[in-house]
């Protein structure tokens, strides 16, 4: 249906005439976060709106009809049919995020005008998500995070500052007062977590 799926780069703001060599097409762009809201009495977590755009393209050299609908050729696709393809195809969907699924939202006309021989038309179609992010603690860094599936595991990469490790803990006291066998300042038991049980008293 397209020639290509890219993330948009700002082909529409260059040479219109060199980029209908590769429509019909389809650009991704991410359209920002109109807002972001508490969504815990505490403030201890936030639900961040966000937008994405789907830009789709294509032109035909009979008509500026043909280049919207599309002709009766198989090449002939229409901006029309794309809208229809990329809405149907993203909708409800979250596309194995930890987002809410995808809301369809506007379809706008960004291009729809004649380019020497041939009729060019170019449309944006929103989708509105979801989803929650924490905030560090008061006065806290972020930990180190050596696996790259860990979003913060960005500021271990790039060299941040992070948060000091913290002391493991190597016992637990069991602070209760059995008759006659032990005392709080003396527990009575011990749990060795280094893993010897000799240690333990």
């Amino acid at each position: 249906m397209v020639r290509e799926v890219v993330s948009y780069g700002g082909e529409l703001d260059r040479d219109l005439g060199n980029m209908v060599r590769c429509l019909p097409a389809a650009w991704v762009t991410f359209g920002g976060i109109p807002r972001t809201e508490p969504c815990s009495t505490s403030h201890k977590r936030f639900r961040a709106h966000g937008r994405f755009v789907v830009m789709v393209g294509d032109y035909n050299t009979r008509s500026e009809q043909a280049g919207r609908q599309g002709g009766a050729r198989v090449d002939e696709v229409g901006c029309y049919r794309m809208i229809y393809a990329v809405r149907r195809l993203l909708t409800m969907q979250s596309l194995g995020l930890e987002i809410t699924p995808f809301l369809p939202g506007k379809v706008r006309t960004l291009y729809n005008t004649q380019l020497e021989n041939r009729a060019l038309s170019v449309f944006a179609i929103e989708f509105d998500t979801s989803w929650v992010e924490t905030p560090l603690a008061q006065g806290a860094w972020p930990a180190r995070e050596e696996s790259d599936d860990i979003p913060d595991h960005l500021f271990t990469r790039y060299r941040g500052r992070l948060a000091e490790p913290e002391a493991p803990v190597r016992r637990i006291g069991l602070s209760y007062d059995p008759p006659g066998i032990g005392s709080r300042d003396h527990p009575a038991d011990l749990i060795n977590l280094d893993g010897d049980p000799a240690d333990e008293s």
